[in-house]
C-alpha cells in the first residue's frame, strides 16, 4: 500500500495555492512513495467486513505528515472474489487541498518459483502513449507515442524481448487507453509454463510498469529464503501520472476539502 503520493515527485517539493511545500528526498533529489515513512510503513486500523471476504483498512496521516498539507482519511477495502480476483478500492478525504495518488506496490512472478525473473513473461498494457522521463525516472512533461519503441505493450510480448534497449529496465508510467472514468482493462499477463495469465482492471489514468530493477538478491526474511534477484518480479502500480503536481499538464492529483478520492483497481487470475 503506497501514499500519500505513489511514485517520484521531482525536487521533493511542490506549490500548492501559492505556498511550497517540501517533502523528504529519499529518492535521489526526489521524494518517493510518500517520503521516508509513506502508507506502507504506518499502523493501519484493520476490521473484517460482513462475511469473510473483505477486509477495510482505514489510516489518518496527519496534517504535515511527511510535509504533505491536510488531514486526510484514507480507507481501503480488498476483497477476494469468487472469480479468483482481488479488488481494492480506495477512498480518501482532506480538510485542506493536498496531492493523493494512492496504489498497490505488489510483486508478481507467476511462475511458482520455477523461474527466478520475470523476463520470459508474456505482458500487454492497453496503452498507446507513455511518460518519457529524465535520468531520474521524473517525467520530462512529454507523452509520447509507444508505437515503434521498446515501449509497446499494445500487443503481448516476452518482458525480456527488448528490455535491454531501456535503460535501466521498465519502470515507466504508461497512459492508459480509457473511455472514461469506469473500470477497465489496463493490463495482462501471461507466463507461458505455468499457464498462471493475470488480467489488471483500474479506474485510474495510468500505470507503473516497473520490472524489479533495483532488486539484487539482498533481501531476507523471505518465503523459503527465496532469493529476488534482478528482474525476479514485476509491479503494475495503477495510478495518476508521477509528478502530477508540478507538471500541471498531467491530470490533476489534487484532492480538496468536500471532495472524496476514489480508485478501485482488480487483479484477476486464470490459467490458460
Amino acid at each position: 500500500m503506497i501514499g500519500r503520493y505513489g511514485n517520484r515527485i521531482a525536487n521533493a517539493k511542490f506549490k500548492l495555492d501559492g505556498k511550497e511545500y517540501k517533502l523528504a528526498a529519499n529518492n535521489g533529489p526526489n521524494s518517493l512513495h510518500g517520503g521516508e515513512k509513506g502508507f506502507d510503513k504506518v499502523w493501519w486500523n484493520i476490521e473484517t467486513l460482513a462475511g469473510d471476504s473483505s477486509l477495510r483498512l482505514t489510516y489518518l496521516s496527519k496534517d504535515g505528515e511527511e510535509g504533505y498539507p491536510g488531514n486526510l482519511n484514507a480507507e481501503v477495502v480488498y476483497t477476494l472474489g469468487s472469480d479468483n480476483s482481488l479488488k481494492i478500492d480506495y477512498t480518501a478525504t482532506t480538510d485542506k487541498p493536498t496531492p493523493v495518488n494512492l496504489t498497490n506496490h505488489c510483486y508478481f512472478n507467476l511462475s511458482s518459483e520455477k523461474d527466478s525473473t520475470i523476463l520470459n513473461h508474456e505482458v500487454m498494457l492497453n496503452a498507446g502513449k507513455y511518460t518519457p522521463v529524465d535520468s531520474t525516472l521524473i517525467p520530462t512533461g512529454r507523452i509520447a507515442d509507444v508505437k515503434g519503441t521498446p515501449m509497446d505493450f499494445t500487443s503481448a510480448k516476452k518482458v525480456g524481448k527488448e528490455i535491454d534497449s531501456v535503460k535501466g529496465g521498465y519502470d515507466h508510467n504508461w497512459v492508459l487507453n480509457k473511455n472514461g472514468n469506469g473500470l477497465e482493462k489496463a493490463a495482462t499477463v501471461y507466463e507461458p509454463n505455468s499457464g498462471r495469465y493475470m488480467e489488471v482492471f483500474t479506474t485510474e489514468p495510468g500505470v507503473q510498469f516497473y520490472t524489479g530493477n533495483f532488486l539484487n538478491g539482498t533481501l531476507t526474511n523471505t518465503k523459503n529464503g527465496l532469493k529476488y534477484v534482478k528482474h525476479g518480479a514485476l509491479c503494475l502500480e495503477t495510478q495518476h501520472f508521477p509528478d502530477s503536481p508540478n507538471e500541471p499538464s498531467f491530470p490533476s492529483t489534487i484532492l480538496k476539502p468536500g471532495e472524496t478520492y476514489r480508485h478501485t483497481t482488480v487483479y484477476k487470475f486464470s490459467v490458460k
